[in-house]
């Protein structure tokens, strides 16, 4: 309860900004922020719970981009256009899934990377051409839309797997996770969790495809499906704390800020900081910053009941 008290209160926060700042550079770092959750949630759901490590996650947002962008740009309103974008993203998921889920491990893993990088380049060799808003949309571009749509397409990521965790498709998601065979004898079909656990993953991965395409004001196709996206989706989901609800917000909350001040300070070495904090946070809190917050709280309340 406190837990889910306190996302209210961020939740709360963040749609309360713009009442008392409209600094662009603040709402664009909350765009960064949403967007940045919505894909470590996504990504979460089927890495983390259900165990399956997806290094294609990037395709899903891609498509969610370039679905709606297309829709969009033909006249279509943002709304209707996003969810086709979430629906074709979730179908792709479904159809490669199939047969991907007969790889097992670091097979599976390779498998969705290689996946996701015939459709990079493929759509790159198509669609070579930049893609712009209208010009219409372009002289009445207005940041605070932007803002509100990814924050709430971040609240739903966030409450879906809330809701997720403690169902029984959760629960067994879960169960597969932990020994498929043991699941399967008790009834739980693994391929049928595993395809749920990857339609939910991939539709809101092309929500977040979609906020950026309406964010961004021009960008090559392609770069949507660059791998840069899943990567990121990993880190912040391991540096938050994989298979919890609350470990990917701050994973991306820490990730998002931390690349900004590096961006601007080291911004030749980011890339370096960033793995070598990916090791320690696996090496020394394998829970992310959920276990250092947990273990934190244990030291206080050890130290307070000493002192007592």
């Amino acid at each position: 309860m406190k837990l889910l008290g306190a996302g209210i209160m961020l939740a709360g926060a963040f749609a309360a900004l713009p009442l008392f700042t409209m600094r662009s550079d603040l709402l664009n770092l909350g765009v960064q922020i949403f967007l940045a959750v919505v894909l470590a949630e996504s990504w979460n759901l089927l890495g983390g719970y259900a165990g399956q490590i997806n290094l294609g996650h990037a395709a899903f947002f891609g498509l969610g981009a370039l679905v709606t962008r297309t829709l969009w740009v033909g006249g279509t309103p943002l709304i209707l256009a996003l969810f086709p974008g979430a629906l074709v993203a979730m179908l792709f998921g479904l159809i490669i899934g199939v047969p991907a889920f007969r790889l097992r491990g670091a097979y599976f893993a390779i498998g969705t990377l290689g996946l996701a990088e015939i459709l990079r380049i493929t759509i790159g060799n198509l669609l070579p051409q930049i893609s712009t808003i209208p010009a219409a949309e372009l002289t009445s571009y207005n940041i605070l839309p932007r803002y509100y749509l990814t924050l709430a397409i971040a609240m739903v990521s966030v409450g879906v797997v809330a809701w997720l965790v403690p169902s029984r498709l959760g629960l067994g998601i879960r169960a597969v996770r932990e020994d498929e065979a043991a699941a399967e004898a008790t009834g739980v079909s693994a391929l049928r969790h595993k395809l749920l656990a990857l339609a939910l993953s991939t539709a809101l991965a092309g929500l977040a495809g979609g906020a950026f395409a309406y964010y961004h004001v021009s960008y090559y196709p392609q770069h949507t499906f660059s791998p840069a996206w899943t990567f990121d989706a990993v880190l912040m989901s391991y540096i938050g704390g994989v298979g919890t609800v609350h470990g990917p917000v701050l994973g991306a909350l820490f990730y998002v800020i931390l690349r900004e001040v590096l961006a601007v300070q080291w911004v030749e070495f980011h890339l370096i900081i960033f793995g070598v904090l990916f090791m320690l946070v696996v090496l020394f809190f394998p829970g992310g910053l959920v276990e250092a917050w947990q273990r934190a709280r244990g030291l206080v309340s050890r130290g307070t009941e000493n002192s007592k």
